[in-house]
């Protein structure tokens, strides 16, 4: 790795040089990229930093955390939300190892983020010191880049490059491991410069105008041409320009996941979430259209199913900032690398304005086909029992399709991607690639800092709950102002309907007993509410989103809801089923 001294530009000296810690100078970063909020647990490696940081406490907020794993997945809510970089403190051992999971869904899911971690002494490390792991090493295959400081003189620098990768390209996480020594010691400082190059990194590939020519040609040549999109036009601040190019193009165009709310759910040309749990036409006409334009998105597994039967028939157009994606599951015929802020404008700007009423309203009829199999069923149940997908719709209805939804990860994630409405970007905060149990609870007390302006609702399942639960204490302490709405099947759900269909109705232990969650959240001095019928559900959730502050409700839904459609395993895209009849 090259020295940073020639990665990074040298401050230029202040007229009066002044003697700072190297704690202070870690402070001083902060300050000088704009942090407002930090998110961290004390430890002994890290003390001098948070002994600095008592002086700085006017100028920079740190929220205490329950646990290092809740850190960094409240930072990670707070970063989508922002649009800028979280941050997170950890110490050494057992500090920086509990951020791991969150660094791993940080990666996959391409949210900035930079760690700053505690370290034993220098002349300690390779010792086996108390509370000593190595980070770099465990730290290296998930993060974007990482960084052991052993001099003081070095943080500066090591935290301006920190900043610069982990928010531009492709974003991702970094991590700043500094020993403690470092910390303490005093140097000559001269002066915090921003990070704006580094000689062996390219964040942005150069955009090669041919290529953008040969893409329009395509797309003006086809007869049922399919835009798919994911979260890079969110990542690239290219909500306007994607929404120019849909609509000059008339091209339908369906969503992944982590790429809900770029445009608004309801615009006439979306049709749709791709994937295993996506609508029926955006998957089944993924092997009609004869022209597929991929922007913002890697073409995951759980979006393409089997490779060999993915849109065999269709010329693939690929949009992507990061080179690597380009070809790396399916194959492209022309390859458009760059920021899509950038050609996305480029494209629009050649494409003919045309309309595809035919085609456009083939998915509307395998929407309706949807509708009468599925949808109607789950969002307006004919019995007794509540549907996770109905409590979805009545909170659409309440919060007009305005509020920060953020999801645990399970079969109440697949049903609020599918149904919640979202009329603004940075809307849907959710662990896409990793899929995370526990992520819903700290990342919604992220996203409430990140956007305080907007109602954050955290809508979780019992069992994701119960993994990170002790962050109800941050609630408690600092007072974010987060709806946590928990769908309570009383089962592991997402395994539970997989082993029901694929493995004999044998459910191993995925029946899960949870506690009174309201006299939990009493407990922490949060109030709430359950409810078990369908009388109760709209007045608790006007009861929840009037709440002055948190409010925890707790809604019980069948126990053996299914979700549907569904890409069965080891299937293509277009064998997607709307019943267990099918499979």
């Amino acid at each position: 790795m090259e020295t940073l001294e020639l990665q990074a530009k040298k401050p230029a000296p202040s007229k009066k040089d002044t003697s700072i810690s190297g704690s202070e100078a870690v402070l001083e970063a902060l300050l000088a990229e704009q942090v407002d909020v930090i998110f961290g647990y004390p430890g002994g490696a890290i003390m001098p930093i948070y002994d600095a940081l008592y002086d700085y406490n006017d100028r920079l907020k740190h929220i205490l955390v329950r646990h290092e794993q809740g850190a960094i997945h409240a930072a990670q809510g707070y970063a989508r939300t922002s649009g800028k970089t979280g941050v997170v403190f950890a110490t050494s051992g057992p500090g920086a190892t509990n951020l791991v999971t969150g660094l791993a869904d940080a990666m996959i899911d391409s949210t900035p983020v930079v760690c700053i971690t505690g370290q034993v002494f220098a002349h300690l490390l390779g010792t086996d010191a108390f509370q000593e792991t190595d980070v770099i090493n465990i730290t290296t295959p998930i993060t974007k880049w990482n960084y052991q400081v052993t001099d003081a003189t070095e943080i500066p620098a090591a935290l301006a490059k920190a900043f610069y990768i982990a928010g531009s390209g492709r974003p991702g996480p970094v991590v700043i491991d500094i020993t403690k020594n470092a910390q303490m010691q005093l140097f000559q400082y001269a002066g915090y410069s921003k990070c704006n190059h580094i000689r062996s990194y390219r964040p942005k590939p150069i955009v090669r105008r041919e290529f953008v020519e040969q893409a329009a040609a395509l797309i003006n040549s086809a007869k049922k041409p399919f835009v798919i999109w994911g979260q890079g036009v969110i990542l690239g601040r290219a909500e306007k320009e994607f929404k120019a190019f849909l609509e000059k193009s008339g091209i339908p165009a369906a969503w992944t996941i982590m790429g809900a709310g770029a445009i608004p759910t309801d615009h006439p040309q979306s049709v749709g979430m791709l994937g295993m749990h996506g609508n029926y036409g955006p998957n089944v006409l993924t092997n009609e259209c004869d022209v597929l334009i991929a922007i913002g998105m890697r073409f995951d597994d759980r979006v393409t199913g089997r490779l060999d039967k993915y849109a065999k028939q269709a010329k693939v157009i690929h949009l992507d900032i990061d080179p690597s994606e380009i070809d790396k599951n399916v194959k492209t015929t022309v390859p458009v690398w760059g920021d899509c802020k950038e050609t996305l404008p480029l494209l629009t700007s050649l494409v003919e304005k045309k309309t595809y009423p035919e085609w456009l309203g083939l998915f509307n009829e395998y929407m309706e086909k949807e509708k009468t199999k599925v949808i109607n069923d789950e969002l307006n149940p004919k019995g007794d029992v509540m549907t996770m997908g109905e409590v979805v719709n009545i909170l659409n209805r309440l919060t007009e399709g305005n509020a920060i939804v953020v999801t645990d990860v399970g079969q109440h994630q697949m049903v609020t991607c599918r149904y919640a409405q979202f009329n603004k970007s940075n809307s849907n905060i959710t662990s896409g690639g990793l899929g995370t149990m526990g992520y819903g609870l700290p990342a919604a007390i992220g996203a409430a800092y990140g956007d305080p302006s907007r109602p954050t609702v955290a809508i979780i399942g019992d069992g994701g709950f119960q993994m990170t639960l002790q962050e109800l204490g941050t609630i408690m302490q600092f007072k974010p102002n987060v709806k946590i709405l928990i769908l309570n099947n009383q089962f592991l759900g997402m395994v539970r309907q997989w082993q029901q269909l694929f493995h004999g109705n044998r459910y191993s232990f995925v029946d899960i007993t949870s506690p009174d969650f309201v006299q939990v959240a009493k407990g922490f001095g949060i109030a709430g509410n359950s409810i078990k019928t369908r009388e109760e559900l709209e007045p608790a959730l006007k009861q929840m989103l009037d709440h002055d502050g948190s409010f925890l409700l707790e809604v019980f839904v069948g126990k053996e809801n299914n979700v549907f459609p569904m890409v069965p395993q080891g299937r293509g895209v277009a064998e997607i089923v709307l019943s267990s009849d099918e499979i």
